[in-house]
């Protein structure tokens, strides 16, 4: 992914400090240029990174902290925070609201993948709650409403365009008007790409603006762009009032340093960045949970926010389940199945703390979903009576093969399926009964834990036995270093043949599922 290489250079310039036995004025001049270079070598702009050095040493007074024990914790405190301010204008980013119209246009360079990304946006909005409609008012370039319309067409969202009218600025204003009329919350209009130097579309660009008086001007910014970015963002921020900014191309392997600088250029928020092609690819923007990702040290922000997006407490009866301390292969059917829905597996390892990315790399992605889809098929191919059990049943060898025809898998393949059951069953049962941690807590409890697992109020922690229940819960469940250790036997098992690594996968993310309340609430302290 785009900054991996940054994230790696950076950790291991604060790593090489950790391992110093004098921290003086060397040793940060040291760590300062490392890390500076790192950051001119990804195309951030050299001004910035002027700014970050001087913020730095203005931040480490070495000679105040000449008797101090806590150097090092001073200086990667300072670092980070530096970091952070890169890509954090400090300006609260344009959110639409309920109750009333939201129109939001969108602008960029051409091929910076504005179309895409205007579908994304509405998915996400809809999957919010929000009525979206799509304007294509692109007649610049051909077959952009053609995009449009299977994009909107794939993701279900009302969308309208033209083929005849060849005046865009038309197009946007007959388009509002048509979703106005029909009480939308949020209308997304994507305009042509464009270049600094092309005066006439950039006067089309600020007459769209005119004529449809959009509450928000999202500026579109391919993450390759290099050390461009800068004027072509100055030039878009002279013509129209850009409120957000959403980077693409995030999964590639480009130096992608170049559109941090169009935060400085813009003095406007990131408010999304596009790691691929599909729906799923597109993560919300905040600078502490971006740098702290990229420094390889988590992102459990996101992560509350990708299983809020899923409602597990709908999954009523696996919760009760939980807290009795029973766990059936339905309740493991239904975990798998909300782990697929929640995006590829590297997106979602890549928000644990401890997966560096230098960890990510040994893993197949592609591959572990495979499996988990032919997990799924194992258990399509089960009878109601089957599910609900504790896979005792399939003692029988004729259950066995008669599943295995079923699903077109070998008989040892549903084994090996059974044996995680069995051992994540083992962990349930700890958590769960009436001496465990989730069987203290009332049904109502447990639907609220999974319903925002970010914040557990004081009687839900009450209920847990307090801070050191809560604790103990979160050691039952392997603890976070437990949860490192399966990543690194899964990325060993390699996502392949090897069902123990695709085990201990499931092992980590069903609990991350069960209990996140736990994990919430150590986010909410860092």
């Amino acid at each position: 992914m785009v900054l991996n290489e940054l994230g790696a250079r950076i950790n291991g310039a604060l790593q090489a400090l950790s391992k110093e036995s004098v921290i003086d004025e060397k040793a940060l001049d040291a760590l300062l240029r490392e890390i500076c270079g790192a950051l001119l070598e990804s195309d951030v702009n050299v001004r910035l990174v002027q700014q970050l050095r001087a913020n730095v040493k203005k931040r480490v007074n070495m000679e105040e902290l000449a008797s101090s024990s806590n150097k090092r914790k001073v200086i990667q405190t300072a670092v980070f925070e530096e970091l952070c301010s890169l890509v954090d204008p400090k300006k609260e980013a344009w959110t639409p609201r309920k109750g009333r119209q939201n129109i939001i246009m969108f602008v960029g360079l051409q091929g910076s993948g504005k179309t895409t990304s205007c579908t994304k946006l509405a998915a996400y909005y809809k999957r919010k709650g929000m009525k979206v409609g799509l304007v294509c008012a692109d007649t610049f370039r051909a077959g952009a409403f053609d995009q449009l319309k299977q994009n909107a067409s794939r993701a279900h969202i009302p969308y309208y365009g033209s083929y005849n009218e060849a005046d865009p600025v038309q197009i946007a204003m007959d388009g509002v008007a048509q979703f106005r009329k029909e009480k939308f919350d949020v209308i997304i209009v994507d305009t042509s790409g464009r270049h600094k130097q092309e005066a006439e579309l950039f006067a089309e660009m600020v007459q769209i603006a005119a004529a449809v008086k959009p509450d928000n001007t999202i500026f579109v910014m391919d993450g390759t762009i290099g050390q461009a970015a800068d004027s072509q963002a100055r030039a878009f921020k002279e013509s129209v009032d850009i409120g957000s900014i959403i980077i693409t191309k995030m999964d590639g392997h480009a130096k992608g340093g170049g559109a941090i600088s169009a935060v400085a250029a813009t003095e406007s928020p990131i408010v999304f960045i596009g790691t691929g092609e599909h729906m799923h690819d597109f993560e919300r923007f905040s600078a502490r949970p971006f740098i702290s990702k990229m420094l390889g040290m988590g992102d459990i922000t996101g992560l509350i926010e990708t299983v809020q997006d899923m409602h597990i407490e709908k999954k009523g009866d696996m919760m009760k389940n939980l807290a009795k301390g029973v766990f059936t292969l339905k309740d493991m059917r239904d975990q798998l199945e909300t782990i697929l829905k929640m995006g590829p597996l590297n997106k979602i390892m890549g928000m644990m703390p401890g997966m560096s990315p230098e960890m990510m790399q040994g893993f197949d992605a592609d591959e572990s979903t495979r499996k988990l889809r032919s997990y799924m098929c194992i258990f399509d191919s089960m009878t109601e009576t089957e599910l609900v059990s504790d896979g005792k049943l399939f003692d029988d060898e004729k259950r066995l093969r008669r599943v295995a025809l079923g699903s077109g898998v070998r008989t040892v393949e549903i084994q090996a399926l059974l044996y995680q059951h069995r051992q994540f069953g083992q962990i349930v049962k700890k958590m769960g009964g009436p001496k465990g941690m989730l069987g203290k807590m009332n049904p109502n409890a447990m639907q609220q834990m999974a319903k925002n697992p970010g914040a557990i109020n004081p009687s839900m922690l009450k209920q847990m036995g307090g801070m050191g229940g809560m604790q103990k819960m979160i050691q039952q469940m392997g603890g976070m270093s437990g949860v490192q250790n399966m990543m690194k036997q899964m990325m060993g098992g390699g996502g392949g043949g090897d069902a123990g690594g695709m085990g201990n996968m499931q092992e980590m993310m069903s609990q991350m599922m069960g209990g996140m309340g736990g994990m919430g609430g150590m986010g909410g302290r860092r």
